[in-house]
């Protein structure tokens, strides 16, 4: 028997359906279901992530989609939890994928174009796959003490679970989803069209060119510096997706999100463009040919994306370390654990029971061993230096490892939704650089082989958090392990094979579409997560990185954590981000702010409040996810046009140019309206029980 203080129960716990129950699980239709919503909710997070920094959590979507599918067919809950499993982890592999491949473009390791592609697209799926699967792979070993452990409360799996069991409200649900998905997608068409312009920017005047002057002292002779230039300044992006994302983060962390956005754009730029304008105007006018306001934007741009996003990567570094430092007690637990629980498993009798049947140990082993191998060949292919290889795989599987039981335990603890992944992969990309630094690896190939192990990492602890916490729904439910790791195996694999497609559309339609500063980290996909990881490996490894911007940031973070701001990283990343996407983030925090006070002031009680947040909260994913999958549609048609030599850009309906600024404020406002009055209308009656509440 179980001893209760190593945190197992002595009491033997009852799935919801029995181990002795033959029930169906992994069948066709579950499965099927589940890849087409791991490709679709990946790609949605792969969009939202490149263009805010931020990704979603797909199991409340994938858990009310499969639900509404499968009842259609007299699926059985097993189904719905197996098809939801599945389909939830094509969101692991993308955030894996945008924290880390963007890096390998923005350092020009690769080109992302057609000549390359091929050897490109290998090497990527290579690294999301082998991650994936090692993830998995290292999950497998820990499951059985991890998820019978009772003092891993496991908030979202449990939210998750309940789900399924209150499953008859999962039409409604889906049709709220559905209805979300299209508004989304409808709004983005119409900005792809040209009937109105979801980005808007105004220049504005910071002084008078080679006028305006700064006296350093009182005197009458004292020292001048002229100054004067134009800045511009953003109007809150008009889309479903950033307003969304801040409906869903709340009113403090939109705000929070915003003001890094408003120190950017309201402070250094400006401040920039003021003492720096006067010396850049000259040479900018002659390449504009004449045009005053097109070189004051291309100045504006420049000194935000070479010295303000520098620093706000300093703060970013310090913000990853702080999340870190502040989850230390959780992180120290989750090592300790992740040590025991590795100590338990090896201890283990094979399971009898179908609840408790995973993948076999030796094919478990003998996975890591070839995923090992794999490796090595991989990064020797990045590094020539066989010994460089070896130390890069070792310090990706011990990495791997490590993180990926530190991950698990932290989803038992806080959920998935605040798991610190890119602090993880932060730490892992600083111990792989200078384990290269160290054997002397250095230049391109040194930091391509940091890149990798920084991808297969992310992707590996990103995939064990969400399948342990799966596999924790399904322990509650019923499922049987095996099935559902082998179902994860399955989407890991299809969503490495197509997730390189969003990347290379979405930096391809953008670079043709602007092809002085598109692609990755341009305004329109910054990808801060990549950045940072591109930045850091380049610095350490390369040895290029503007260290003294860097080291301002620093101080900025480390003064942003003596004045207690809430998260130092969500600041640094809005200082990252355009203002017009911060701004929108901001909107659709007050939105949910809005909502919820309403609802405090009509009286709702904690049911009827529980169903006004899951309703919003599905209807915020819905929006994301429509203009997402439309957003990949009109890069896809942008990529198309140019491959064949046509003008790379969407098609335009005519007609609307004098006027589609303007429109953007009438589609803020249905926005707005709709994410206020769909949730408010879903509150129901006082006297019905209290539904789950969607963890995101």
């Amino acid at each position: 028997m179980a001893d209760v203080n190593n945190g197992v129960s002595s009491k033997k716990f009852i799935s919801y359906v029995p181990s002795n129950t033959n029930m169906k699980e992994f069948t066709i239709r579950a499965l099927l279901i589940g890849l087409v919503m791991c490709v679709v909710l990946g790609a949605a997070n792969a969009y939202l992530g490149l263009k805010a920094g931020m990704t979603i959590a797909a199991t409340y979507p994938a858990a009310v989609i499969g639900m509404a599918l499968l009842k259609i067919m007299k699926g059985s809950i097993l189904e719905e939890n197996f098809a939801r499993t599945v389909g939830s982890i094509g969101e692991s592999v993308a955030a894996g994928a945008i924290f880390t491949i963007p890096a390998f473009v923005i350092l020009r390791i690769w080109n992302f174009t057609p000549e390359s592609m091929f050897t490109e697209y290998l090497t990527a799926v290579a690294l999301m796959i082998l991650g994936g699967v090692l993830g998995i792979m290292f999950v497998t070993i820990l499951r059985r003490v991890m998820v019978e452990d009772q003092t891993l409360p496991f908030p979202e799996s449990v939210a998750a679970a309940e789900i399924h069991k209150a499953g008859q409200r999962g039409a409604d649900a889906a049709i709220s989803l559905f209805k979300a998905m299209g508004v989304g997608a409808v709004i983005k068409l119409m900005d792809g069209l040209g009937i109105f312009h979801s980005s808007n920017d105004f220049q504005v005047m910071v002084g008078r060119l080679k006028e305006s002057f700064v006296k350093l002292g009182l005197k009458a002779d004292s020292e001048k510096i002229l100054g004067g230039g134009i800045t511009t300044i953003s109007a809150p992006a008009a889309t479903p997706a950033y307003i969304g994302v801040g409906y869903i983060i709340g009113p403090e962390l939109g705000a929070l999100n915003f003001a890094g956005g408003v120190l950017a754009w309201g402070l250094f730029v400006p401040l920039l463009v003021f003492f720096l304008g006067p010396q850049m105007i000259d040479k900018y006018l002659v390449a504009s040919n004449g045009d005053s306001l097109a070189a004051w934007a291309a100045i504006t741009g420049h000194l935000y994306r070479y010295i303000v996003r520098p620093i706000a990567v300093g703060g970013m570094l310090v913000g990853a370390c702080y999340t870190l430092w502040k989850m230390r007690k959780n992180l120290i637990l989750g090592i300790k654990r992740g040590i025991a629980d590795v100590k338990k498993s090896a201890t283990a009798t094979a399971a009898t029971e179908r609840t408790q049947k995973d993948l076999s140990f030796k094919i478990v082993l003998l996975g890591i061993t070839v995923i090992f191998a794999l490796m090595i060949g991989l990064y020797f292919y990045f590094t020539n230096m066989i010994l460089g290889a070896i130390l890069a795989a070792v310090v990706m599987l011990v990495t791997g490892f490590f993180f990926a039981a530190v991950s698990g335990n932290l989803v038992g603890m806080i959920g998935s939704s605040n798991n610190p992944i890119s602090g993880l992969t932060l730490a892992t990309t600083v111990v792989a650089a200078l384990t290269m630094v160290v054997v002397g690896v250095n230049g391109i190939q040194g930091v391509a082989a940091v890149l990798g192990v920084a991808a297969v990492v992310c992707v590996s602890s990103a995939v064990a958090g969400e399948m342990l916490q799966d596999l924790k729904v399904g322990y509650i439910l019923g499922g049987t392990p095996s099935k559902m790791q082998i179902g994860d195996i399955i989407g890991v694999v299809l969503a490495g094979l197509v997730m390189f497609f969003p990347l290379y559309i979405l930096h391809n339609s953008d670079l043709a579409s602007n092809p002085l500063t598109g692609g990755f980290g341009s305004s329109n996909l910054p990808a801060p997560q990549a950045g940072l990881m591109a930045a850091l490996s380049q610095g350490i490894v390369g040895g290029e990185m503007a260290w003294p911007l860097v080291i301002v940031g620093i101080a900025l973070g480390i003064s942003l954590i003596l004045i207690k701001v809430k998260s130092p990283m969500l600041f640094s990343v809005g200082m990252y981000l355009p203002l017009e996407t911060t701004f929108a983030i901001f909107i659709g925090g007050l939105i949910r702010g809005f909502v919820d006070k309403r609802a405090s002031k009509r009286g709702y009680n904690d049911a009827q409040k529980a169903r006004v947040e899951n309703a919003g909260i599905l209807s915020a994913s819905g929006l994301i996810a429509g203009e997402a999958l439309m957003g990949l549609f009109i890069a896809t048609v942008v990529f198309v046009k140019d491959q064949m030599g046509g003008k790379a850009e969407f098609w335009i309906i005519g007609g609307f140019e004098s006027i589609a600024s303007w429109l953007a404020i009438p589609i803020f406002a249905v926005l707005a309206l709709y994410l206020i009055y769909i949730p408010l209308s879903k509150a129901g009656r006082a006297d019905e029980p209290a539904p789950p509440t969607a963890m995101m």
